[in-house]
């Protein structure tokens, strides 16, 4: 029988989506069964972790590439094994999931951040609208840690992985004979290399880092590149970055620099950027303060700004930080570090600042 091309077209548009939905659902056979049949436990990995710059890292979990392994201080590439702004975007059709994350540190919390946010997990799901909205916390309670969520209705979960602390393995545990499917990344991405507070300090748990914030209300994908105490803006981590190919880059590492570094480092910083990157959007911001503004820090960068917009650097941004945190002293923990308050602040004044970067 000859079919026509009504049915033809009508059966294209019935198999296609299905197809192609069903080509991202992890196959069972790549989980691991419990030992009572109830549950199937999958590797994080499976999903595709996002975040991440790059695919070459010892662990799933590392935010550089072994190839920076001998570029690096020791003390940045330690600090680069914590997985902070990672996370993994899912569907299911269960309506619980079991989570099970082994960390390698067994302290759990610091003086000035607590151990939601320095081991825990988040679970957001999307709602109605598009929205990822946060669902609960996995609270940890030893180096290996599980927690089981129920689950709202949605086509989209979120888990974010711990900030500040080492993770070994995350495993979602899938009741048996409901699947669990990849969801895609945005397309486009933003790199934010900076200090303790770019990395999430100090964050009540790691869906509030600013930018695990600015990349949920940009619906973008962002690459953190914060190294506690250590984003002194050496020129091998420029050169390392530069490998990515971002829509944007923004550079917040004041707080951990000295008037002269800042004097010093940020133009070759800049400067090996461009040589891989010389058409990427730049974005120089201002000591995330909030005392005697404009600091010396500040007033050091805003001339060296000047002078690369005076060489013809047509990409480059700066942006202020006044007012960036408000104006009544309550958005940090200790005066440096941004509680859930700073953070949001911090994340809002950016995500004003980018959009129309964005939409050049």
């Amino acid at each position: 029988m000859k079919i026509k091309p009504f049915y033809l077209i009508v059966c294209l548009a019935i198999i296609l989506p299905i197809t192609a939905y069903s080509s991202n659902i992890i196959n069972p056979k790549n989980g691991v069964l419990n030992t009572n049949g109830t549950l199937i436990w999958y590797e994080a990995a499976l999903l595709g972790i996002e975040g991440k710059g790059w695919t070459n890292t010892i662990s799933d979990y590392d935010r550089l590439p072994i190839t920076a392994k001998k570029k690096v201080r020791k003390a940045i590439w330690d600090i680069s094994k914590f997985p902070s702004g990672l996370f993994v975007r899912f569907k299911t059709n269960a309506k619980t999931i079991n989570v099970n994350w082994i960390l390698t540190n067994p302290e759990l919390a610091v003086l000035h951040m607590p151990a939601t946010g320095v081991s825990g997990i988040d679970l957001y799901a999307g709602n109605k609208e598009g929205e990822l909205r946060f669902c609960a916390n996995g609270r940890p309670h030893s180096i290996s840690n599980n927690v089981t969520f129920t689950l709202p209705v949605s086509q989209e979960y979120v888990i974010y992985f711990p900030t500040y602390n080492e993770l070994k393995s995350l495993k979602i545990g899938i009741p048996k004979g409901k699947y669990l499917s990849k969801i895609s990344s945005p397309p486009r991405s933003i790199v934010f290399y900076g200090t303790s507070i770019t990395e999430g300090g100090c964050a009540s748990r790691p869906g509030m880092i600013a930018t695990s914030i600015i990349g949920r209300k940009l619906g973008i994908s962002i690459i953190n590149m914060g190294f506690s105490g250590n984003g002194t803006m050496e020129v091998e981590l420029a050169d390392i970055i530069s490998e990515l190919n971002p829509d944007i880059y923004v550079l917040d590492p004041l707080w951990n620099m000295t008037p002269e570094m800042v004097s010093e480092r940020v133009e070759p910083f800049v400067k090996k950027l461009r040589k891989n990157r010389p058409t990427t959007p730049v974005i120089l911001v201002e000591d995330s303060n909030f005392n005697d503004l404009p600091t010396v820090k500040g007033d050091i960068l805003r001339k060296i700004y000047a002078k690369l917009i005076k060489e013809g650097d047509q990409n480059l941004y700066f942006l202020s930080n006044k007012n960036m945190l408000g104006t009544d002293g309550e958005a940090t923990v200790d005066g440096c570090h941004f509680s859930d308050l700073g953070m949001m602040r911090q994340a809002d004044a950016y995500i004003k600042y980018l959009k129309p970067i964005l939409k050049k």
